[in-house]
């Protein structure tokens, strides 16, 4: 996650605490040592400024979290999103629609935002300094991902509403998805 700005930011995204995750950092500490400390994570709501305080957003994400059955998703492939950013991504290839509408759902009150680009759901690699360095990544990316025979499933169960400035981001609440199976 980065920030747009550089003034303190809000995002919602759930981490990914299994073998996958793990994959994924020790992917990124290869590529891009200096982003190494983030945990692996899908973005939910892409960093924004806050309308309203802390308190009011997680109140509403709370509630809005009642109304979402946990799911699962799956990654596909490895991609870019060159030459627009220099950033290196596995794509969510299954239920990616489920994101967007969690995405849509979340996107309200005083955590509305219209983002510059299309929200796409993704897990992200690396976001590097330069276009060049961002291919050289993806193709090494590319490699370690067909090489990886874990599971590439993700499930979207809790996610964490987070503040933060440049690369560093603080925990601030655990939303829990909790709507019954239909």
């Amino acid at each position: 996650m980065s920030t747009e700005y550089g003034c303190e930011q809000y995002a919602l995204v759930s981490y990914v605490r299994n073998a996958l995750g793990e994959f994924v950092e020790d992917l990124r500490r290869e590529v891009h040592p200096a982003h190494a400390h983030l945990p692996t994570h899908v973005t939910v709501l892409p960093p924004r400024p806050l309308q309203g305080t802390e308190e009011e957003a997680v109140a509403v994400l709370r509630e809005m979290g009642k109304l979402v059955t946990p799911f699962r998703v799956e990654l596909g492939e490895v991609e870019s999103f060159l030459p627009t950013t220099p950033t290196v991504f596995i794509r969510i290839s299954f239920a990616g629609y489920k994101m967007r509408e969690l995405h849509d759902l979340m996107n309200c009150n005083g955590l509305t935002y219209t983002e510059k680009l299309p929200y796409m759901p993704h897990v992200t690699v690396a976001k590097l300094d330069t276009n060049e360095q961002a291919a050289e990544a993806l193709q090494t990316s590319k490699i370690r991902w067909r090489e990886y025979k874990g599971s590439h499933s993700i499930m979207i169960e809790r996610l964490s509403f987070v503040r933060g400035s440049n690369h560093t981001w603080t925990d601030l609440a655990e939303i829990v998805l909790s709507a019954p199976p239909r």
